[in-house]
């Protein structure tokens, strides 16, 4: 993806710009190994909205985190905060209007961005975007190299640090549940869009199966706005599964790598689990498993492969969502076991 006129040029003070959302937050963060091995001495910042910001906070390659709330703070004060950084390299991974004006008004005399209509002349350095075409992993480090900052076409995983206190709050958790020290698998029913969410009954109907089969401990993480989601579960589930306490992101992680396993849709907590090593059984509809699946653990990807309008990235389904609707638990049972078995998941090891 370089030009012929590419090359590292010295910067001191970089700012990275990913405003949202948690997965692709987390997916972009496979540039600050890179960024960090060609500018060791440079002040990096990251930029996110609050939202996000656990996922980048404690990373070590970062010096600090920007945090914007889009409620509180207006785009002229987030503008006038950039710019008193001083900053001499810009790299705007997100491409969005606001985040490319911000870019321009940064005061970076070197300005990274995607070729995404008017908001290409924002930047000085100018990328080619692959979105379609390539893992989300890697459309964030075509940025880098088109600034002649090498990066491989595979092996790219994000970083998700955690911490004592998220830790802490896990172990609680597991002993209060008492589950501590015994095969757990987590379900995640959350999604930022409706078309994206299976539905509770099948996620309940699996954790059934798996409490009655293996005496499986089971749990159910959930965000803002989804608990009834997860009580859903539980009640399908017979109570085999769990809801968690309320927990940050920090706490969600924790909690997420004490598990055998998650059961999940497309979503940021499928990207946190991934990138801590936690096997990962994702359902997918309208977005595109190669384009932003889990990177980072053995996963297995679940899809109604007979549909031919998979992967069409709809917010909102014309036709009722069968994507999701259709594909029905009984009929995928069987395979999440051969994927647990495969990869020798705790818990799961005697025949059915």
């Amino acid at each position: 993806m370089n030009g012929a006129g590419d090359r590292v040029r010295p910067a001191s003070r970089i700012l990275v710009i990913k405003l949202r959302a948690i997965g692709d937050v987390l997916l972009s963060t496979v540039v600050l190994p890179h960024l960090r091995a060609a500018y060791p001495a440079a002040k990096i910042d990251f930029l996110c909205e609050a939202a996000a910001a656990d996922v980048v906070r404690g990373n070590g390659l970062v010096d600090s985190v920007v945090v914007f709330d889009p409620a509180r703070d207006g785009s002229f004060g987030l503008i006038s905060r950039v710019r008193t950084e001083r900053y001499d390299l810009v790299i705007d991974l997100f491409g969005n209007p606001r985040s490319a004006i911000l870019a321009l008004f940064s005061g970076a005399r070197r300005r990274v961005g995607y070729r995404f209509s008017w908001r290409r002349f924002c930047y000085t350095d100018v990328v080619e975007p692959r979105g379609g075409s390539v893992h989300n992993t890697q459309f964030n480090l075509d940025a880098l190299r088109r600034i002649g900052i090498p990066a491989a076409e595979s092996g790219a995983v994000p970083t998700f640090p955690l911490t004592d206190e998220a830790e802490e709050h896990a172990r609680n958790f597991f002993a209060g549940a008492g589950i501590d020290g015994r095969p757990c698998f987590a379900f995640n029913p959350g999604g930022g869009w409706y078309t994206k969410r299976w539905e509770s009954r099948n996620f309940g109907e699996i954790a059934a199966r798996l409490g009655k089969e293996f005496d499986a401990r089971c749990i159910v993480v959930w965000g803002p706005g989804e608990m009834s989601r997860a009580e859903e579960i539980r009640t399908a589930s017979g109570d085999v599964a769990v809801p968690i306490p309320p927990s940050t992101l920090k706490q969600l992680g924790a909690i997420l790598r004490r598990c055998a396993a998650v059961i999940t849709n497309d979503s940021g907590p499928m990207h946190i689990a991934a990138a801590l090593g936690v096997p990962v059984v994702a359902i997918f509809g309208p977005t595109n498993p190669l384009l932003q699946g889990p990177v980072g653990s053995p996963s297995l990807i679940l899809r109604k492969e007979s549909l031919d309008c998979l992967g069409c990235n709809f917010t909102e389904c014309p036709i009722g969502n069968p994507c999701m609707l259709t594909l029905e638990a009984a009929g995928v049972y069987d395979r999440i076991l051969s994927f647990f078995r495969q990869h020798h998941i705790p818990g799961t090891a005697h025949g059915t």
